[in-house]
């Protein structure tokens, strides 16, 4: 009984209150992930700290204009991503993008959304240690949540 019914009340958790929600003032760096589509994105705010030489996600905070499953992806993504170090935040991003095959093509271009923009958001992070002035980018998703094809896997 517990184990399924727990992923549910999380889920529902996550939709009454995302967490992470809103932005942080001085972010170290933020990400966007955009579906062409339809215009949704997802900003992602980082504060890092550097723990043994490795940037370790402090706080993270995201923005979202789509959906509601925009928002849950985002709170349950940045859930799983804080106080992570980034080696372990790729596991999540790519651990949520091989997920994607598996759920229907509007929750994968949502996930997909948050995980891109929490990507770009590590990059923007790298990049700005060598320049302090690079900009915010932002990375398109794969996945349309208007059509049923599937997207090309590169393995």
């Amino acid at each position: 009984m517990g184990e399924h019914m727990d992923a549910n009340a999380q889920l529902i958790e996550h939709m009454m209150n995302p967490q992470n929600y809103g932005s942080i003032e001085n972010a170290d760096a933020q990400g966007i992930g955009k579906n062409p589509q339809n215009g949704e994105k997802v900003l992602i705010h980082l504060k890092v700290k550097e723990e043994a030489g490795k940037p370790v996600i402090e706080d993270i905070k995201f923005q979202a204009i789509g959906c509601t499953t925009t928002i849950v992806a985002g709170s349950i993504i940045t859930t799983e991503a804080k106080g992570a170090d980034f080696d372990r935040a790729e596991d999540i991003i790519a651990f949520t993008l091989g997920m994607l095959d598996k759920v229907p093509p509007e929750e994968a271009a949502c996930s997909e959304m948050v995980a891109v923009a929490l990507k770009a958001a590590m990059d923007v992070y790298i990049a700005r240690k060598s320049d302090p002035d690079y900009p915010v980018i932002s990375y398109k998703i794969q996945n349309s949540c208007e059509t049923g094809e599937e997207a090309e896997e590169n393995v």
